[in-house]
């Protein structure tokens, strides 16, 4: 798949991120695994993030990853392509994304590189460094340290041929509105906030339709759902489900730093697809969090 094709998939549809299954010992399960992007193919995402945020990629070993990436690709192969997210220190990241592409990822996702805050130039430096190393396509996700503005995206985009899609996770709608007024149709445009079934209405009007949904992961055809409904400016539909799932789901999730993981995985083994723990730093959820969660998954019906 070339990146321009890449760019057409992810122009438009829902995406989504499957957590990574650990066993008991906090050991990545690739049986596991297996039987969660069997599960969540068939529902109709236009994509699949391994290894991403959700996926905890941050807590994955150098030895873990290639697995990892591998067990996707091989198991979506001909159902859903499989973007890889690569990050932290350049070197490190440069290394990810040859070894992505080398098993098969159809494009990578760019998360920010680690803690060290840089400078505009030394951001959009990484960046390109990264894109130069693969052939595959990447998108960028502007999040945390990595804040790209529009005008060093557009050197990179005219740089760099195979950076063909931008992620947002900053939720600064004046910069959203800039990049994507200035970039035009040369990159495609993802919603990336947490939960971004909140945002996603509001994205559709600046420009950017698809988003990637975390709540897939247990709840796939209610998200399916969601997404058709703001597709086709259901109001009424968007309003209910975020009045009676979004709303109370992310009275839980903002409880602790760090929940927008623990809840999706908490949520997997609610639905009867438990991915294990979450890996320290993270936390569970707590057992009345878990039980209200719970409560709100039930109401949404058999998936």
């Amino acid at each position: 798949m070339n990146p321009q094709e890449l760019k057409a998939i992810l122009s438009s549809g829902l995406l989504s991120f499957p957590v990574t299954d650990f066993d008991q010992q906090g050991d990545f399960s690739r049986s596991g695994y297996i039987k969660r992007l069997e599960w969540l193919a068939p529902y109709g995402a236009k994509a699949l993030f391994a290894a991403g945020g959700t996926g905890e990629f941050f807590s994955l070993t150098p030895q873990e990853y290639p697995e990892v990436i591998r067990t996707a690709v091989d198991t979506c192969a001909g159902q859903v392509p499989i973007l890889a997210g690569v990050g932290g220190p350049t070197r490190q990241a440069i290394a990810y994304a040859q070894e992505a592409e080398r098993l098969g990822a159809k494009g990578l996702l760019l998360l920010p590189h680690y803690l060290t805050e840089a400078s505009q130039d030394g951001v959009a430096a990484h960046v390109e460094q990264v894109c130069k190393s693969v052939k595959i396509g990447v998108v960028v996700y502007n999040r945390n340290v990595c804040r790209l503005t529009a005008s060093h995206l557009e050197q990179l985009v005219e740089r760099c041929p195979n950076l063909v899609g931008y992620k947002d996770g900053l939720g600064d709608v004046e910069l959203m509105v800039s990049i994507r007024r200035r970039l035009g149709d040369r990159l495609a445009y993802l919603g990336g906030l947490p939960t971004a079934e909140v945002y996603a209405a509001a994205y559709k009007a600046l420009g950017v339709p698809v988003y990637s949904s975390a709540v897939f992961n247990f709840i796939p055809r209610t998200a399916m759902r969601f997404y058709e409904a703001v597709s086709r400016d259901d109001h009424d539909t968007v309003g209910k489900l975020i009045d009676d799932f979004f709303l109370p789901y992310l009275d839980i999730r903002n409880r602790r730093k760090g929940y927008a993981v623990s809840i999706v995985k908490a949520g997997a083994r609610i639905a009867g697809h438990d991915a294990g723990p979450v890996r320290a730093p993270l936390t569970e959820l707590l057992p009345d969090e878990y039980e209200r969660l719970a409560a709100l998954i039930e109401k949404q019906g058999a998936q």
